[in-house]
């Protein structure tokens, strides 16, 4: 059999120049970073296209901590950023509780918090979110960290880093002053191969939309390509504006019902690969990453104790319209008060393939309070549009107000089974 010689692949340019030009010593040969290995006729890999294009770098964004955090989430996720070692990892705001005047107790908050982040093994980039730009918090904002947005630039991606809850405007919008900043860092910065935006609200979903300053934000935005990212609302959800992609993401710690992926309910942090083209994602649950012992280290983190929250009962049920269960819609009950006048929202519940559904109130399929309530069902299709608003709702809309529905719960101790027949 005829044998053909194997040959050794090795990059020698950068030695061979530098020899020729006299400036690398022959004693002290330019090491070589690229792939060595011998190719022949028959060789056991695919191709020798590496993923290591220059530009190409990777980055972490972590979510809302706050707004009632759990124990020993953030301080973990802390850990599991360090195992997976992005180059820098990117907030969106909410990290301290905020939302008190007592100085004391703020420094303490963001004591510990920056306590957990002097332990990453790489820069974390802040963002205010409105927990941590609330009341005392503005101030306290300012003698940390001085700007409450700015921006940085890495291998040509500019990274711009607002404030959703402007103290020169009011919570929930962004003032002319910022506006004004925006407009010139990126007539500044035309050339970038890639915008990356992080805020806390998704201001874009809101009812004043119009007059919160996103709009002329998007304007300044519309020639380039670009991603925005952000918080709040604790829940994952993906949309596309004008051509581009915008992600609210879930949690890293802070409160949530954690029902998991259908729900966009979890903690994790976002994985961003940025290349040439554009960023790749991947959401990284927390529960996903372990050391190489397969151990969690204990933390000290505490969390946010629920003192208003009263014991619920498990409840059941099932749903069908017109005699066919109604996959994937939404249940809520509402609690009444008020002489029947009054609906505060309580625990709902998707619906599964067979018309079954188990309620939520505070905690993953904890049921509810004892009480009367009404119950909406909607099935919207899809459930966002791009705006952030309610998709159309395939069922009749009188199902879908807890005053016209005429579906009623009494939930009760123990076990609660109810069963909703829909028509049109």
């Amino acid at each position: 059999m005829k044998r053909i010689a194997g040959v050794t692949l090795i990059l020698m340019v950068l030695a061979a120049a530098a020899a020729i030009s006299g400036n690398q010593p022959a004693e002290k040969p330019a090491k070589s970073s690229e792939l060595q290995l011998t190719v022949e006729e028959r060789n056991p890999w695919s191709n020798l296209r590496l993923n290591n294009e220059p530009d190409t770098f990777r980055f972490a964004i972590i979510s809302d901590r706050t707004g009632g955090h759990r124990a020993q989430i953030f301080s973990q996720a802390v850990e599991r950023l360090n195992l997976m070692q992005p180059e820098f990892v990117l907030s969106v705001g909410d990290l301290v509780e905020g939302y008190t005047d007592d100085k004391d107790k703020l420094a303490d908050q963001w004591k510990e918090f920056q306590t957990y982040i002097s332990q990453l093994q790489m820069p974390f980039f802040y963002a205010p979110g409105n927990h941590d730009v609330s009341k005392l918090g503005e101030k306290t904002w300012k003698e940390k960290f001085g700007r409450r947005y700015y921006h940085f630039i890495y291998k040509n991606v500019l990274f711009l880093i607002l404030c959703s809850d402007d103290p020169n405007a009011q919570l929930g919008r962004i003032g002319d002053e910022q506006l004004a900043y925006v407009k010139k860092t990126l007539e500044e910065n035309k050339t970038v191969a890639w915008t990356i935006v992080a805020l806390h609200r998704p201001l874009w979903t809101e009812d004043s939309q119009v007059n919160n300053g996103w709009p002329r934000v998007e304007e300044l935005l519309a020639d380039r390509p670009y991603t925005v990212f952000c918080g709040h609302i604790h829940t994952y959800r993906k949309f596309v504006r004008n051509g581009r992609n915008y992600y609210q993401l879930a949690t890293t710690g802070g409160a949530s019902r954690v029902r998991g992926v259908r729900y966009g309910e979890f903690d994790h942090f976002v994985w961003v690969t940025m290349k040439k083209d554009g960023p790749v994602l991947a959401n990284v649950l927390l529960d996903g990453v372990y050391p190489e012992n397969m151990k969690h280290s204990a933390t000290e983190e505490t969390g946010v104790y629920a003192a208003n929250r009263r014991p619920t009962h498990a409840v059941h049920g099932k749903v069908f319209f017109e005699g066919t269960p109604a996959a994937n819609a939404q249940v809520v009950f509402h609690l009444i008060s008020g002489q029947g006048k009054t609906f505060t929202r309580a625990g709902d519940a998707l619906v599964e393939a067979d018309g079954s559904f188990t309620l939520t109130t505070y905690s993953a399929n904890d049921g509810a309070p004892v009480g009367e309530y009404a119950v909406t069902i909607t099935n919207r299709d899809p459930p966002w549009d791009e705006q952030g608003k309610p998709g159309p709702n395939r069922l009749p809309a009188r199902y879908g107000r807890p005053q016209t529905s005429g579906l009623r719960a009494k939930v009760e101790e123990g076990s609660n089974e109810f069963t909703f027949e829909l028509k049109k």
